[in-house]
């Protein structure tokens, strides 16, 4: 498996190394001592998994310190355009954000630490996301920033006309009035 660093502080791509054949392919999609290799060690108490149509936005969440989550996220099968934004305080790339497309035929996966909002659009008909968590869900602690924020202008790759979004997501505040208490340490 490679790590890929991007310009975001502690936020990485795993791009797994894929074998191929006539019966199909295997890979390993998650090693313990490989990420212990790089100081990358989390214990993954919890797994997500999530099915949604076309046009579909889930975020942006996360949840407030102490119960912030670091996930590793892939899709099991379709597309998605994977959406995070840098909330921690103190960040040369506070209230920027990343896109990567992860889909399953590529396999990357992105590694998100905690001090991120976390979202996604599906691209194609359907898609099967999976990811792991290092802190269990608490309601308590749970946040969001509006997806259709015009500080942050996200470009999703869904057409308008086509947006699919919960009630829920549809009212949480912009960037500048959500509640945040990352702070950034190098």
């Amino acid at each position: 498996m490679k790590i890929e660093k991007t310009k975001f502080p502690g936020l990485l791509i795993l791009k797994p190394a894929i074998y191929k054949d006539d019966r199909g392919y295997f890979f390993e999609s998650y090693n313990f001592n490989t990420l212990k290799k790089e100081q990358l060690e989390f214990n993954f108490v919890q797994d997500n998994q999530a099915q949604s149509s076309y046009g579909v936005i889930r975020g942006l969440h996360y949840q407030l310190a102490p119960y912030a989550q670091t996930k590793l996220i892939r899709v099991l099968e379709g597309n998605i355009l994977d959406v995070v934004v840098d909330i921690r305080k103190g960040s040369p790339t506070f209230s920027k954000w990343f896109s990567i497309e992860l889909t399953h035929d590529n396999q990357l996966q992105l590694l998100i630490p905690k001090g991120f909002a976390h979202g996604y659009s599906v691209l194609s008909k359907s898609a099967t996301i999976l990811y792991k968590c290092d802190e269990f869900y608490t309601k308590e602690s749970e946040r969001g920033i509006n997806y259709n924020d015009n500080f942050l202008n996200i470009e999703w790759k869904i057409p308008k006309i086509d947006l699919v979004v919960s009630a829920k997501d549809k009212v949480l505040p912009v960037f500048k009035m959500a509640e945040m208490n990352f702070l950034f340490n190098q």
